[in-house]
C-alpha cells in the first residue's frame, strides 16, 4: 500500500513538474512575442517619425534624420534577406558573420546620430556632417552589396532548379505519350519492281523464236539414210515381196 501510495505520488510531482515547465515556455514565448511585437512597433514609430523630421526640418538637422533613415531601411533590410536564407543555405554563415560585424559599425553610427538631432550648434553640426554623410554612405553600400549578392545566389540557385525541372518534366512527358510511337502505322513494304526486258524472267517467259539459218550454210535432210549393206556371196538374192 505504501508503495503505491509513494508511486501516485512520484507521477503528481512529476505532472506538476511538466505543467510548471510548459507553463514556463509558454509564458516565455508569449513574452517573446510581446517584445517583438513592440520592438516592431517601436521601429515604426521611429522610421515615420524619422521621415516626417527628414521634411519637416530643414538643413543640417533634417539631414541627419534622412541619413539615420536610409542606414536603418539598407540595414533592417539585408539582416532579412540574411536571415530568412541562411536555414537553405549554409554557406551564408560567413556573410551573415560579416554583416554581423558591419551591423555594430550601423548601430555606433545610428547612435551617434540620434544624439546629433538635439544638437543645439547648428554650424558645428554642420561641420561635421560630411563625414557623417560619407560614414553612412559606406555601411549602406556595403549593406546593399551584400544584400543583393544573396538575392542574386537565390534566383540562380532557383534558375538552376527550375532548369533541371523543365528537362525532367520534358522526359516525363515524352514517357507517358509512347502510345504515339506504338499506335504508329507501319509502314507498308514496298511492290516489287518490274524486270528488265532482257533479264533473266523474260527470257523464261517469252516463246523462244526459231533463228534463221545463214544463208550459206546448206540443207541438210530431216533423217540420214543408211550406208548400203556389203553383199556377200553366200547371202540368197532378196526376193520382191509378193503382193497376193
Amino acid at each position: 500500500m505504501e508503495a503505491v501510495i509513494a508511486v501516485f505520488t512520484l507521477l503528481f510531482l512529476l505532472f506538476l513538474a511538466l505543467g510548471g515547465y510548459a507553463t514556463v515556455k509558454a509564458v516565455g514565448a508569449a513574452k517573446r512575442g510581446v517584445d517583438r511585437t513592440l520592438t516592431q512597433a517601436r521601429r515604426t514609430v521611429e522610421d515615420h517619425t524619422l521621415r516626417a523630421k527628414s521634411f519637416a526640418q530643414p538643413g543640417p538637422a533634417g539631414e541627419i534624420a534622412q541619413l539615420r533613415l536610409k542606414l536603418r531601411t539598407s540595414m533592417r533590410a539585408t539582416q532579412d534577406a540574411l536571415h530568412a536564407r541562411v536555414t537553405e543555405d549554409e554557406s551564408l554563415r560567413e556573410s551573415l558573420a560579416l554583416f554581423e560585424r558591419l551591423s555594430a559599425h550601423g548601430h555606433d553610427l545610428d547612435g551617434e546620430l540620434r544624439r546629433l538631432e538635439s544638437e543645439p550648434d547648428r554650424a558645428a553640426l554642420a561641420e561635421r556632417l560630411p563625414g557623417l554623410r560619407e560614414r553612412t554612405e559606406r555601411i549602406i553600400r556595403s549593406a546593399d552589396s551584400l544584400r543583393w549578392a544573396v538575392r542574386d545566389r537565390a534566383r540562380r540557385f532557383a534558375d538552376d532548379d527550375l532548369d533541371t525541372l523543365s528537362a525532367q518534366i520534358d522526359v516525363e512527358a515524352g514517357a507517358l505519350r509512347h502510345w504515339t510511337e506504338t499506335d504508329r502505322p507501319a509502314t507498308p513494304p514496298p511492290w516489287p519492281e518490274a524486270p528488265a526486258a532482257d533479264g533473266p524472267a523474260a527470257r523464261r517467259t517469252r516463246p523462244e523464236t526459231p533463228e534463221p539459218a545463214a544463208a550459206d550454210e546448206p540443207t541438210r535432210p530431216a533423217l540420214t539414210p543408211p550406208d548400203p549393206r556389203p553383199a556377200y556371196p553366200w547371202q540368197k538374192k532378196t526376193r520382191p515381196e509378193s503382193t497376193t
